[in-house]
Order: C-alpha cells, then sequence, then structure tokens
C-alpha cells in the first residue's frame, strides 16, 4: 500500500472540494492536490530518481510542503524532512547521511545549502504527471525522521508505509474524529507531527491551512480558527502556554477552535489547566516518538473535560501494548515506576544505517523508549522524566519533572526546567532554572513553597534566574544546554 493513494481517492471522489489554504487564500482543490503532486513525482522521475530513493525537503512551512511529500510519495520514494532552523552543515550531514539524491529547499534554507550540497525548489522540479501513485510494499520506506540529536549526532529513524496507515488508522479509533468539514493548522514544523498528521486530515478530505507567517503565532492562530472554524492543530505545550497567555491578554476566547492535540514534550498540570479554563474542552494529549510516531498513548477529549488523570497520558492507542520494566528488564506492577516499552505495528524497524543503536533500542519485539513511567490500574500512563535526566542524589531517585510541577504552581514562576548538578557530597545536587513573571522572586519564596509541598530530600539546592529557558524549534527545552552552563560555573 502507498499512502499516497489517500490522496488519489479524495481527488476522484471530491475532486472540487477545497484543499489547500496559505492564510485565507485558497491555495488548490483536491484534484488540483493531486495534480501538481502527480507533476512533482513526473518530475522526480524524469529526473532519473527512482522508487525507494530518499528525497529530502528542507523547507518551512509552506503549500509546496504538502506537494513535495505527497508528489514524493506517489513517485514511490521516501522524504527526508529536516528541521528548517538546522545550520546548513547540520542539514547536509542529514542529506549525506541518508544518500537523498536530491534536496528540496527554497529561500533561507536554499540559501545555507549553497555551499553543502546541490539544490533545487519545487517548482523547477514540475513536469507531466506520473499516471498514478506508485505500489508500495507495507515495509517501504515513507519517512526518514532524524532525531533532535542534542547528545550527538541525530539518528535516523525508518517510517515505513505501513506504520503510518496504523498511526492515521489510530488517530481515528483512539484520538479524535475528522471530516470534511474540518481545517487543519500547520503552525508547528511541518517537518514534524504536523506533517505526520497531514495524513489523517488528507485522507477524510478536511482543509488544510498553512499561516502566512509559517509558523506559530498566536494572534494568527485565533484569527484563522475564527475564520475558518472547526480548526485542529498540533501543538507542543510550550505553544500553548504562549497562546493561553496572548488570549487572555487580549480577550480573545478561541473561537473556532475545535482540536488542539498536545505533544512533543512535557505537558504541565498547571498549564493544561489554565487552557481548559480559558478555552474550554477543546484538548487531547498525545504520546510518542519518532521511532513510534505520534501513537504510543491518548489522552481523551472527555478525560482533559472532566479534569480526569491530567496527570497522566492516557491509555495505550489502539493497537499498542505498553509495558514497565526494571534496569534487569522485569515487567514492574501498576504504579512502579521504571522504563517504558513499547510494542506493535507502530514501532520503528530499525534506525537508518545504524545497527548498534537499533540493537540498544528494540528488544525482542519491544522498544525501549527511553522514558521513565508507571501504569496505573485503569491502564493510563505517567511519565515521570526522560531516564537520562532521572538525578541521583545521596541514593535517592529524583525525577525533575516531579518538582517542575510543583513548582509551577507558584503565582510567580512562568517557567522552570530542572536539573542535576555534580555533587562531592551527594553525587548530584538538585538545580532548577526559573523565569518569573514579575523578576521579584527570591530563593526562600522558592523554598517555602518546595517544603509546603514535596520531601525535603527533592527541594533544589539552588535556583537559577534566568529570562528564558533554551528551546529547540520543537518547543522542547535543551537540557544539555542547561548542564553545560552549570558545568562551565
Amino acid at each position: 500500500m502507498n499512502i499516497a493513494t489517500w490522496l488519489e481517492d479524495q481527488a476522484r471522489a471530491r475532486g472540487s472540494a477545497t484543499a489547500i489554504f496559505h492564510g485565507r487564500t485558497h491555495v488548490c482543490d483536491y484534484a488540483g492536490f493531486y495534480d501538481r503532486a502527480a507533476r512533482m513525482a513526473g518530475g522526480l522521475v524524469a529526473r532519473g530518481h527512482r522508487p525507494g530513493d530518499r528525497v529530502a525537503i528542507f523547507m518551512g512551512n509552506h503549500p509546496d510542503y504538502l506537494i513535495a511529500l505527497f508528489g514524493i510519495w506517489m513517485a514511490g520514494m521516501a522524504a527526508v524532512p529536516i528541521n528548517a532552523r538546522l545550520h546548513g552543515k547540520e542539514a547536509g550531514w542529514i542529506i549525506e547521511n541518508a544518500g537523498a539524491s536530491l534536496c528540496l529547499a527554497t529561500g533561507e534554507q536554499a540559501e545555507a545549502l549553497k555551499c553543502v550540497v546541490e539544490v533545487v525548489e519545487p517548482h523547477e522540479v514540475m513536469a507531466e504527471p506520473v499516471p498514478g501513485v506508485t505500489p508500495c510494499k507495507p515495509d517501504a520506506l515513507a519517512w526518514l525522521f532524524y532525531t533532535s540529536g542534542t547528545t550527538g549526532r541525530p539518528k535516523g529513524v525508518q517510517i515505513t508505509h505501513g506504520m503510518l496507515r496504523v498511526v492515521t488508522e489510530s488517530y481515528l479509533v483512539s484520538v479524535d474524529q475528522v471530516t470534511s468539514e474540518d481545517a487543519t493548522l500547520y503552525a508547528a514544523p511541518m517537518s514534524h507531527g504536523a506533517g505526520l498528521y497531514a495524513l489523517v486530515h488528507v485522507m477524510c478530505g478536511a482543509r488544510h491551512v498553512v499561516p502566512v507567517s509559517g509558523g506559530f503565532d498566536p494572534e494568527e492562530l485565533l484569527d484563522m480558527a475564527a475564520y475558518f472554524g472547526r480548526l485542529h492543530l498540533f501543538a507542543a505545550p510550550t505553544m500553548l502556554v504562549r497562546l493561553t497567555r496572548f488570549a487572555r491578554g487580549h480577550g480573545r476566547d478561541g473561537q473556532g477552535l475545535r482540536s488542539v492535540v498536545l505533544g512533543g514534550g512535557p505537558l504541565y498540570e498547571a498549564d493544561l489547566r489554565a487552557a481548559l479554563d480559558h478555552f474550554g474542552p477543546v484538548f487531547l494529549q498525545i504520546y510518542g516518538q519518532g521511532e513510534a510516531p505520534m501513537g504510543i498513548t491518548a489522552l481523551r477529549r472527555e478525560d482533559i473535560a472532566a479534569e480526569r488523570k491530567l496527570t497522566t497520558v492516557g491509555q495505550a492507542q489502539a493497537g499498542v501494548s505498553i509495558r514497565i520494566t526494571d534496569v534487569s528488564g522485569n515487567i514492574l506492577k501498576p504504579g512502579e515506576s521504571g522504563e517504558v516499552e513499547v510494542s506493535g505495528d507502530l514501532v520503528m524497524p530499525g534506525y537508518w544505517q545504524n545497527p548498534d543503536a537499533t540493537a540498544k533500542t528494540l528488544r525482542a519485539g519491544w522498544l525501549k523508549t527511553g522514558d521513565m513511567g508507571h501504569l496505573d490500574n485503569d491502564g493510563y500512563l505517567t511519565l515521570v522524566d526522560r531516564s537520562k535526566d532521572m538525578i541521583i542524589s545521596g541514593g535517592q531517585n529524583i525525577y525533575p519533572r516531579e518538582i517542575e510541577e510543583v513548582l509551577l504552581t507558584h503565582p510567580d514562576v512562568a517557567e522552570v526546567s530542572v536539573v542535576g548538578r555534580a555533587s562531592n557530597a551527594w553525587g548530584e545536587e538538585v538545580v532548577a532554572f526559573v523565569v518569573s513573571r514579575t523578576g521579584g522572586l527570591e530563593d526562600a519564596d522558592l523554598d517555602a513553597h518546595c517544603l509546603a509541598n514535596i520531601a525535603r530530600f527533592k527541594r533544589p539546592k539552588a535556583y537559577v534566574f534566568v529570562t528564558e529557558i533554551p528551546k529547540n524549534s520543537y518547543g522542547k527545552v535543551l537540557k544539555t544546554v542547561l548542564r553545560e552552563r552549570l558545568s562551565r560555573n
């Protein structure tokens, strides 16, 4: 099966239905969407590229991104979407590692690559359309996703057509419903989760809206929601915080927002409650990672609306099995914390040309996620931290997220990130980086707040007040940067 057949089906059944918008400007209907993708596929074939070839995309969010993705798939090739904020040398390394036969890039991304590899703009590839979608087997590579690489060179996660089918169908069963009356807004990078969620919206014939800004702008997002109505989007938790603050500060109520799927980083209960209080029951949460894209668990709209299980990431999505294991691989009971392991047809077959990393991550049919958590008796998963972020102080395991959750309930804490620092006395000690709302916070205020809510041994030994917490382009906090800062002092 080739996932591009979903676009072909929509073009045949509902060709005149609106498909892609750039802001409020209508770009094409589904027949036009299909034709442009077919011409992209035809151009790739005319240039000598063949099924199985990897084609890189180094672009910001734009309607051409959707055309490129589906054109690559129609030709039976694999897309290599690259984070548009990477340096040209970083993008060049990914292109070389993937063995990409071509890179599609525009604007500043194309300029950044000029001294590294040869690139072409999408419109330069267009040619006579292919006669139809190239057949693919379920295990054929569709998307080569490179991890963020905060601790070294990124790894290429092999995502197959079969995996994307499972994730897309599971969305409709476990996460949310989509109809042709809905619209999806690409506010998060299309090289990541937002692009993966294009599939379910194509399958269901929804409208696709790419903001003129090319990314996340709270005012633009709310304007688009009010204009299009029934708006869906995938958003990182940091985007949710900014959206809530803007809406509150400007008297906006989120008219037209239907579904905001949250994922891609820790979602703190205080932030979710604030958003729920302001916007109402429009939120859902998913947990996944590149190795099991977007599809491990889901916390349903009704759970969040009822303010039930808000500290969890929900239950296993359809077709997924989850277990918690200790360092020896023993399966733990509900309530016991250990590493989250996942099994199912959505799990990657392995990393691209990296058998050693594959062997460490895939064990006997189970994906070792590197995330620490526990299941309750109802099968809801609570994540406590990444295994690499756990702090061991005086022989005690301390999960930074638990401390972050507590500190965020202080009314003058806007953002916080907790890391460990080497200590001769304790092995490691807890340090909290804090962004104050007013600038008037002092160590004693936070000490008292922590001692009133968590065990004394978990209390930070030091607080570092900063104006912002460093994040990557997906909104994930860069704890490696914070650790490096501590090591220099």
